[in-house]
Order: C-alpha cells, then structure tokens, then sequence
C-alpha cells in the first residue's frame, strides 16, 4: 500500500519551477530566431506599400496639372519662380461672327456678338454645366501675353452680361468694355474666342513647406517676376492640399522662343520614411491664339 501511494502522488505532480523556466527561455530563443528571420519580409512590405503610395501620388499630382494646364488661354502660362507656375483657365472656346449682322467688329465699340454654335448644347447633347458659357464669365480675344492681347491687363478681355442661346447664340458685353478692349485689341485669325470661367480667373500650382497646393483666384492678378505665388492673403483665392510629402519641386516654363508651343517641365520627388519617389513629368501647352 506504501509503494503505491508514493507511485500514485509522483504521477500526478506537475512541472517544477525549473522546467517551466527552462520552457519560458526555450520559447523566447525560437519566437526570437523566428523574428529575426520575418523582421526582413515585413519591413519590405511595409517599403512596398509606401513605395505604391508616393507613386500613386505622384502620378495623381502631375496628372492634375497637366489636365488643368492643357486648358491653359494661349499665352497666360507664367512661372514667377521654379516652385510656381501660373495661368488663365478656360472652360470652353467657340467662333465668334466675323461678317454680317451680329458681327464682332474689330476697331468701333460693339455691344453684343453672336457666337456660331449654341451655348449649351453640343452635337444634340447637353454640354456639361462646368463648360457651358454664364453671365460673368469673360471672353478672351487674340491673347499674345502683351500689350492689347494681354488677358492680365484686360486688353483684350470683356465680362459677359448675358447669353441668349440658339443656333447663333447671342453674347452680351457691357457698352462700357468695348470702348477700352475689343475697339483696339486684335482680331483673331480663325475668329476664335476662348472663356474664362468667372470663379477661376487665375489658377497656380505652388510648392510651399512640403506641400504641393493648387491656388484659384478669383481675380485676374499676375504674380510679379521673381516672387513665388502666394496660397493666402488674398480675399477672393481658393487653395486646396493637392500632395503632401514633397521634398523636392521644380517648376520651369519654356515658351518665350517659341511661337505656336511651349513645355512646362515638372519634376517632384516625394518622401515618406526613408522611402523617395521621383517623377519627371513634360506638358505641352498650345499658344496659338
């Protein structure tokens, strides 16, 4: 009876302390060789997934300038230094009446013109209503970017006042504006007209403090040469946070060589944790006016 209870009470005893720490410093030394060899998947993961990020990024941000830029008047692109670049957006363009009743003529005052096409309308399809021409839009005649084609100065510029849609859509301009504009400003050679939405007069695009914002004033204002683009203090400007994480921006303007073309040349490098990605980006802007 003796010899099975000393049987009895050695089968049912647990670990002892010892086993147990045995145990604990065991399982540290695999969970640690485990780690060392999973850190190096998980962090490239991580690398990648930032990686994708600052490319998704940069792909966005430059696809967005070129898109705007590509709608830039003839002429109005202007890079006062190489972390900003300037323009005049425009919503739509059309062919104004060059001979006949309800013609636009160069040289007397005129108040109102009509339009060949209609104002809303587009092949029996509504135009969007971002592109469709409103009171308080302006139109711009003949932009050179200097003297009377400069659409800055207001040379060649007028507000609208009205639109009458139709097959000959009939545009409005107040009898104050011709006198000073379109009485010395010069025709188109393909009587063209461009429009210039009234909330976005002037749109930039400014890297400032890391950051890559997209500026819209709503006032027809030229920043001076040799001064960057401001993203505050102006009462009618809107700015909007296009791509943070910027390290490196460079903005350059090439178009006083040229005629009928010019290039923006856009290069950013964007920086989040260690990882960099870098983009080059070309848009060629139409001058022809």
């Amino acid at each position: 009876m003796l010899t099975s209870g000393l049987r009895l009470r050695r089968a049912s005893s647990g670990f002892t302390l010892v086993e147990l720490i045995m145990v604990i410093v065991i399982m540290g030394i695999v969970g640690g060789m485990v780690a060392v060899f999973m850190k190096s998947p998980i962090d490239a993961y991580f690398a990648s997934s930032r990686r994708a990020g600052l490319t998704d990024l940069a792909d966005t941000a430059v696809r967005r300038i070129a898109r705007d830029m590509r709608k830039a008047l003839p002429n109005s692109v202007h890079a006062p230094t190489n972390q900003c670049v300037e323009f005049i957006p425009t919503k739509t363009g059309a062919r104004y009446r060059a001979q006949g009743t309800g013609s636009l003529n160069f040289g007397s005052a005129v108040t109102s013109f009509n339009m060949l096409g209609s104002t809303s309308t587009f092949a029996g399809s509504a135009l969007p209503t971002d592109q469709q021409i409103q009171p308080n839009d302006l139109i711009a005649i003949s932009n050179l970017g200097f003297d009377v084609g400069d659409a800055y100065a207001g040379t060649n510029t007028a507000a609208i006042s009205s639109v009458v849609d139709g097959s000959e859509s009939v545009i409005t301009i107040p009898a104050t504006i011709p006198s000073t504009t379109f009485s010395v400003a010069l025709a188109s050679p393909s009587n063209r007209f461009q429009v210039i939405p009234s909330a976005e007069k002037v749109v930039a695009f400014v890297c400032s403090g890391g950051n890559l914002y997209r500026t819209a004033n709503g006032a027809m204002t030229k920043t001076v040469d040799g001064s960057a683009c401001a993203t505050s203090g102006v009462a009618t400007m809107s700015v909007a946070t296009l791509a943070k994480n910027v390290s490196f921006c460079s903005l350059t303007y090439s178009g006083s060589d040229l005629q009928r073309n010019a290039l923006v040349q856009m290069t950013f490098q964007f920086t989040d944790t260690g990882e960099t990605t870098s983009v080059y980006h070309e848009v060629h802007v139409n001058n022809t006016p």
